[in-house]
């Protein structure tokens, strides 16, 4: 296994290349803790050297900076640097967009200054430099359709990195209506994933899964714990989860690479 704790790699007098910040969702989540284990195989299979931090990991204090609770936030963020300069990381990847966008762009206020990556651009990375190969022959069979999430597409500008992924596994890519600049969130976003939605107004996850599911895709994919939530509610508000398989970008090529 190349994945050991900060603290073993430490105790080692070593350095890993990666630290793989885990989040809430992948911690707590059974579905989202398959996403994790799926990335963490194509880690293993590109034979990188990755660290996590456990249990000395605290959440990132995004939930509570969308709910407005500021101080909360800059507490947790305080913590989690301190943290991660002990051990001296540099480099971080996140399978959550929310964690990606607040350690990338919100972390260096307060003097935490990484190089964060999304899971997909560091995906993206291993496959162009040979480090992740994939069978010459086959592809993936149905449409796929991408649905953008809102922290890695509008919020930090990444399109391209999970359509490419896809695009080399062999998958037939379609794009709703709404996609890229003008996707339309799946609900979660901005603590909404806590609340119920305003009365009057249709829930946004159904309205935007009803979007996906015109173009008779037999997977959705996504990139965020919290849009796979969103949408698989959606996919089986509509009758058509035995049809339709919502999955994250790791988990599909993992599964082209046989690592599931």
């Amino acid at each position: 296994m190349a994945g050991r704790s900060l603290a073993a790699w430490s105790a080692s007098g070593e350095k890993p290349e990666i630290l793989y910040w885990v989040g809430c969702a992948a911690s707590f989540d059974d579905r989202a803790q398959r996403v994790a284990r799926a990335f963490v195989r194509l880690l293993e299979a590109a034979q990188v050297k990755w660290g996590f931090l456990g249990t000395e990991e605290m959440c990132t204090g995004d939930p509570a900076k969308r709910a407005g609770n500021d101080f909360l936030f800059q507490m947790l963020a305080l913590q989690n640097i301190q943290t991660l300069q002990q051990y001296e990381v540099s480099e971080i990847v996140a399978t959550c967009p929310h964690c990606f966008n607040i350690l990338k762009n919100e972390y260096p206020e307060l003097g935490g200054h990484f190089r964060v990556w999304h899971h997909t651009q560091y995906l993206y990375r291993l496959l162009a430099e040979g480090r992740l190969k994939l069978p010459q022959d086959g592809k993936l069979e149905g449409t796929i359709v991408f649905h953008d999430p809102c922290y890695l597409g509008r919020g930090n500008q990444e399109y391209e990195s999970p359509r490419a992924i896809l695009r080399r596994a062999g998958a037939l890519l379609k794009e709703p209506e709404r996609h890229k600049d003008f996707a339309l969130c799946c609900g979660a976003g901005g603590a909404q994933m806590f609340k119920e939605p305003e009365p009057g107004h249709k829930d946004i996850n159904i309205e935007r899964t009803e979007e996906l599911l015109r173009l008779s895709p037999s997977r959705i994919a996504v990139g965020c714990p919290f849009c796979m939530t969103m949408i698989t509610d959606g996919v089986k508000h509509a009758g058509k989860q035995q049809e339709v398989r919502v999955q994250d970008v790791a988990e599909i090529l993992a599964e082209r690479l046989g690592l599931l």
